[in-house]
């Protein structure tokens, strides 16, 4: 059961997984002289403002992804990344914000919008989406866009059918879905009777507020700022400058309206804004700009038994990080799914031996993932914990690189930089661990001293940051 001339490919789904498989599907068949069909489904016009273009995600990818997909042929252009993001300022509970700077020049990360933007723009477009680059390039190398929305999936004389609104349906030799957890198609793969089940979700918060380029630049700078506050059921937040826009971004186990407003009308928040900014939620006409909005799902756990004979599943349909680097999840499943179906095989037995191992590891860090963000919590909600994690970033300034452990473990938790293997390995290293330890004593017997509250201390630095 392989692809050969003139087989027919379906991908359902236009992100990233989908334009990157459909990529590699034409990248990889050309060079050992396969000529595929490949088609692409997705409904959405990603020119678009607001939701009709909107992929739900806070567009923020790491520096070594950007190369890796460079090296693949696949460079981003400069009106796709909205910013280079070099640092990060981080605020916690009971403590002034402190810098983590990048720990090396390759490890820097960069922001872009999945669709146009929020809402309609205000002042001149400057952007370009980055799902919508991705599947122009895929179009560039010989992939169909069908924008036309599917409404049904089934078996034609044992191959995968696909069925769009007024049309009798294409058979394909191999369907590879790419739907995301956001859309409800996963429940018509579920209806094709494989063993496919879903991935267990959660609920996040996406926001976009628009600030203007001057009041973004003056208030948050050119850095990321990440939040571990004792909120409960909030894993992780941020604000993400994108020129004139700030894109506001929660995750947890189930973020719903108070806590939402909670996150936003807290004091470490608060002060990132101007004062006297208003936090309005259900009101597009906020004082500062439109407030663009959403509550997307998040990958939690992998799917069961994502593929079978001739069906595949890509990206967080399948599997993705946890809370973390889900483009680069998408690029991974998307390459392995590729490889896998050009040269050795789409049936069950061929994905179950050469792609399922792929999934399988994201799916195993995960796990690891899940005892990070435990510890972490512990940070968010012991005082003493998170005034000594603040005191020992705030000692390793000033440091070569490889001196910035507690920076460098942070970086890569925020980032996704980093396996969460990598990054649990990091700080149970016994240097780690007794630096922390001295941390936490010297801000219990002297908290007067190792200038905790002292926001002048660390003034010079966030001044370098927001000029």
């Amino acid at each position: 059961m392989k692809l050969s001339d003139k087989s027919r490919v379906a991908i359902v789904g236009g992100g990233p997984a989908g334009s990157m498989a459909g990529f590699f599907l034409m990248e990889l068949s050309q060079r050992i002289g396969v000529q595929l069909q490949v088609d692409i489904y997705e409904p959405r016009d990603y020119s678009r403002f607001g939701p009709p273009g909107c992929n739900m995600c806070a567009g923020v990818i790491s520096e070594s992804l950007v190369q890796t997909l460079a090296a693949e042929g696949i460079e981003l252009p400069t009106k796709v990344v909205q910013r280079g993001i070099d640092s990060y300022v981080l605020h916690t509970s009971d403590c002034q914000p402190v810098i983590i700077d990048t720990p090396a020049e390759e490890m820097r990360i960069a922001t872009v919008y999945r669709g146009s933007g929020p809402q309609e723009p205000v002042g001149r477009l400057e952007w370009r989406s980055f799902d919508g680059y991705l599947l122009d390039l895929a179009r560039l190398h010989g992939v169909r866009v069908i924008q036309q929305r599917v409404i049904d999936l089934k078996w034609n004389h044992g191959r995968p059918e696909v069925i769009t609104q007024g049309d009798s349906g294409e058979v394909y030799d191999l369907l590879i879905g790419a739907v995301g957890v956001n859309s409800n198609l996963l429940k018509k793969f579920e209806g094709m009777e494989f063993s496919f089940q879903s991935p267990v979700t959660s609920k996040g918060f996406l926001s976009e507020i628009h600030l203007g380029r001057d009041q973004v630049q003056k208030y948050i700078g050119g850095s990321m700022h990440v939040f571990l506050l004792d909120i409960p059921g909030l894993k992780f937040a941020a604000l993400i400058p994108k020129v004139d826009y700030v894109t506001v971004c929660l995750l947890g186990n189930a973020i719903d309206k108070q806590l939402v407003e909670k996150f936003m009308r807290s004091e470490e928040v608060r002060r990132c804004f101007p004062p006297d900014m208003a936090w309005c939620p259900d009101d597009h006409g906020c004082q500062f700009g439109q407030v663009c909005l959403c509550g997307p799902k998040l990958n939690l756990r992998p799917a069961r038994r994502p593929f079978a004979d001739r069906v595949v599943m890509v990206g967080d349909s399948a599997v993705s990080r946890l809370y973390k680097d889900g483009i680069g999840a998408a690029y991974i499943t998307a390459k392995a799914c590729a490889v896998t179906a050009l040269f050795l095989g789409v049936s069950a037995r061929d994905f179950d031996k050469h792609y399922q191992p792929v999934l399988r590891r994201i799916a195993r860090d995960n796990k690891i993932g899940w005892l990070v963000f435990v510890i972490t919590g512990f940070y968010q909600k012991l005082r003493f914990l998170r005034r000594g994690m603040v005191h020992m970033v705030r000692q390793e300034r000033g440091l070569d690189p490889s001196g910035r452990i507690m920076g460098k473990t942070l970086w890569n938790i925020f980032t996704g930089s980093a396996s969460y293997r990598d990054i649990l390995l990091q700080s149970m290293h016994p240097i780690f661990v007794m630096k922390l330890f001295t941390s936490t004593l010297k801000t219990i017997l002297k908290p007067n001293r190792v200038g905790l509250n002292d926001h002048p201390r660390e003034q010079k630095n966030l001044d370098r940051i927001n000029p």
